[in-house]
């Protein structure tokens, strides 16, 4: 899934480089901690938040394909 979300980020971002994702892994949730360039935050958010709920809704079908696994998406500064 982390490389899934990486591909999915770099194609939206102008720095690809400086995209940094960490995995903290549960029992049943993987949280996935996401950085890109302060130019880039924009981008990835989206209007009214719209693209962050997208990957987060790519994320979650993705998870659900993989039983007993749940995925969510933090943006960090």
């Amino acid at each position: 899934m982390k490389e899934f979300l990486e591909y999915v980020v770099k194609q939206l971002v102008d720095n690809p480089e400086e995209i940094q994702v960490a995995e903290v892994k549960g029992e049943h949730l993987t949280i996935f901690e996401l950085r890109v360039a302060k130019n880039d935050i924009g981008k990835v958010i989206g209007k009214r938040g719209q693209t962050a709920s997208a990957i987060r809704t790519l994320l979650s079908a993705v998870s659900s394909a993989k039983k007993g696994s749940r995925g969510i998406l933090e943006i960090l500064d």
